[in-house]
């Protein structure tokens, strides 16, 4: 793999179940366990599942209509099983609405493409998820 490939963030620990995410930009997410209002690590995978399908879909129709509503709803069970825990029943939602004008036509005939080309080939995330990419862990002698 190429340095051009390679994708990085660094977690780091705030308090007690609350951290932060920082990519090589400067950008930062903030996180956490403990049931206050920031986003739990299984919502954040949500969100990016989501997130990925959206980007992918809003540059193919954005380019013929502005959207008059784009909003895309990711859900899934949460369980524990031999397995472990994981999420199962996946489904991302897209609730899009163009409005009666020039292009609006051809953003809607792309959109079911749109959506099957993101699913099938061009989401990042979904594609690692669905295809499964092993995860190595280990500890750092700093």
């Amino acid at each position: 793999m190429s340095e051009a490939s390679k994708r990085s963030i660094v977690v780091e620990r705030t308090s007690t179940g609350q951290f932060t995410a920082t990519n090589p930009r400067g950008g930062t997410v903030r996180f956490g366990t403990d049931g206050g209002d920031a986003f739990t690590p299984v919502e954040l995978l949500l969100a990016a599942i989501g997130g990925c399908s959206a980007a992918d879909v809003d540059v193919a129709t954005g380019r013929h209509a502005e959207p008059t509503a784009f909003t895309v709803e990711v859900t899934g069970d949460k369980i524990s099983d031999e397995q472990g825990n994981r999420m199962t029943g996946l489904r991302v939602t897209f609730h899009v609405a163009f409005p009666d004008e020039e292009g609006a036509e051809r953003a809607r005939a792309i959109l079911p493409r749109a959506v099957k080309a993101s699913h099938d080939r061009l989401c990042t995330v979904s594609r690692t998820v669905e295809l499964g990419t092993p995860v190595t862990t280990e500890i750092a002698e700093d």
